[in-house]
């Protein structure tokens, strides 16, 4: 008989994550390191550390795990190994190698295992990365994710800090996994929609990187488990700006709303409130819009400010590349984060 991955674990993705506002007041009290070649490290955070190695190298480094999300154990290694490799590309770098974080019971079958391993492997090597070891543990729950490194340039190094008043806000790929997921395991939402969510997950944000890096943005994260507006708020806060979200523009996973709508919320909602909801002024929007913008996303897609005068020409770039990418708003002088209408 399969072993179902989800009933060996309490969250699964990026939804089993410390919150935000938690971590945050850990590591108030934590000094961080002074070196002069650490580019991006705790001072303030971002989505991967990055190291000077001399005046053209700086070596982008990662980690991410968490217990499976989906049942099926080739999903689970895709999707996992995708959300780590994925903070490479939201710097503006290029993964060179990866190395597995792995625990799980001693009772899963071996093929189990194998296939969570053998489907993380496919995506490192699609990102155009080696997978060369890692370490595994006994555990009762299964946990996994890589320890990436990556190269970039020290001056094309994409942070949170460079968005600017007159930027446009684009996103990468749709909202809503952890509602989808949470709606699937309440029989809310059909296979068809599970499955599109399933692979927007497995998905790499490789292509929308390659096709990003002309446009030379000012600010760049992935969206994944502290939602849209946590990430959003993140930006905000890290280049002084405030951003402006058009809640009518946000793109939805099919079934998302319909969950939302049917007022069902995940953990992690609840969460991400607590860390962003002081940040942000809600402007007429209905509640079942929030949740989709509270939603802990697992892989998502790339959030983008570069300067408004580009946005046809970047829309047509991606759509001559068949990428997804929507407009969902702007940056202003001030601080917070607006959601509210067009």
């Amino acid at each position: 008989m399969a072993v179902k991955l989800t009933e060996l674990t309490g969250a699964g993705g990026c939804a089993a994550k410390y919150s935000a506002a938690r971590l945050e007041e850990l590591l108030r009290g934590f000094v961080p390191p002074e070196a002069e070649d650490l580019l991006v490290g705790l001072a303030p955070s971002d989505d991967a550390a990055v190291y000077r190695l001399d005046g053209e190298r700086a070596l982008i480094f990662t980690l991410d795990f968490f217990p499976p999300l989906v049942d099926d154990p080739a999903d689970f290694g895709a999707i996992a190994a995708a959300n780590a490799l994925n903070d490479v590309f939201a710097m503006g770098g290029r993964p060179l190698l990866a190395l597995s974080i792995a625990a799980f019971p001693e009772e899963l079958p071996l093929e189990t295992v194998a296939a969570v391993l053998a489907a993380a492997d496919e995506r490192v090597r699609a990102a155009g990365a080696l997978l060369a070891g890692g370490h595994t543990l006994r555990d009762h729950e299964p946990k996994y994710g890589l320890a990436v490194v990556g190269t970039a340039h020290p001056e094309a190094i994409w942070t949170k800090s460079g968005a600017r008043p007159g930027d446009a806000l684009f996103l990468t790929k749709p909202l809503g996994t952890g509602l989808v997921l949470h709606g699937a395991a309440r029989g809310l939402v059909d296979g068809e929609a599970l499955a599109e969510a399933v692979a927007w997950m497995r998905t790499l944000n490789r292509d929308a990187a390659e096709a990003l890096r002309p446009f030379e943005p000012g600010a760049v994260t992935d969206v994944t488990g502290f939602g849209l507006l946590g990430h959003a708020h993140e930006l905000a806060e890290r280049s002084g700006v405030r951003v402006r979200l058009d809640a009518t523009a946000l793109p939805a996973l099919p079934g998302a709303s319909a969950v939302a709508l049917a007022g069902e919320r995940t953990g992690g909602d609840r969460r991400n409130r607590d860390f962003a909801a002081a940040h942000v002024r809600v402007e007429g929007v209905p509640e079942a819009t929030q949740a989709l913008a509270y939603d802990p996303q697992t892989a998502g897609g790339l959030l983008v400010s570069l300067p408004a005068d580009r946005a046809v020409t970047i829309l047509a770039a991606f759509a001559d590349r068949g990428l997804f990418l929507a407009r969902i708003g702007l940056v202003e002088s001030g601080e917070g984060v607006v959601l509210g209408g067009a």
